[in-house]
């Protein structure tokens, strides 16, 4: 019985670290934004680290892509809401970062969008896009998370083609399973201390 219980007990730790083996934490620099009504477009945008790993200086180990549906409300200028209808999120690999196929990410986002002013003078506006994202890893596991996308734009070019920068990107993406597997874990555990005990004597 402690055999039993020393392996069920092995299994509730183990079983959420392999889960959570599957995350990416990802962070995307530069690139082109365009920003409209019908939605925001990043392309370009340099994967600038994965997983606490970072290229060596002036490359990338890839790039971020995404694109928002519609402005649902709000102002472009003030901050509002966008759709995630006909939205993606992708993440391009290179080198050894691009197996298989070079797609690191391939998803979209879940939700709405998040579009909110952070500071403006007569010179830029800086912005930030936070959403949550969900779609297939390289390894074709589902995973989801969030991301958030600060973006500055000079006031003269806003107005002339609504183009801007990504300062910086941040986003993590995980399994949805490492919970659930603790909890599994836990419970195995419980139910073999509980078979181990006595029965009550009548």
């Amino acid at each position: 019985m402690k055999r039993l219980l020393f392996v069920l007990a092995l299994l509730g730790l183990v079983l959420p670290i392999v889960a959570s083996a599957d995350s990416i934490n990802l962070t995307n620099q530069f690139g082109t934004v365009t920003i409209t009504a019908s939605g925001i477009t990043s392309k370009g945008s340099e994967l600038m680290s994965f997983n606490g790993i970072q290229p060596t200086k002036n490359h990338s180990l890839g790039s971020v892509s995404f694109a928002t549906g519609i402005l649902n409300s709000g102002s472009l200028w003030t901050g509002g809401t966008f759709s995630d209808a006909g939205s993606s999120f992708v993440v391009i690999g290179v080198g050894k970062w691009g197996e298989p196929k070079g797609s690191i990410f391939n998803g979209s986002f879940v939700g709405p969008i998040d579009w909110t002013l952070l500071s403006s003078n007569k010179q830029f506006h800086e912005y930030q896009l936070t959403g949550a994202i969900s779609g297939q890893s390289y390894l074709g596991r589902t995973l989801t998370g969030n991301t958030t996308q600060t973006i500055y734009t000079y006031w003269n070019q806003e107005i002339v083609d609504h183009k801007g920068n990504i300062k910086l990107g941040t986003s993590h993406l995980a399994t949805p399973e490492p919970s659930t597997l603790g909890l599994l874990g836990t419970g195995l555990v419980v139910l073999a201390g509980m078979v181990r005990r006595k029965p009550f004597r009548s």
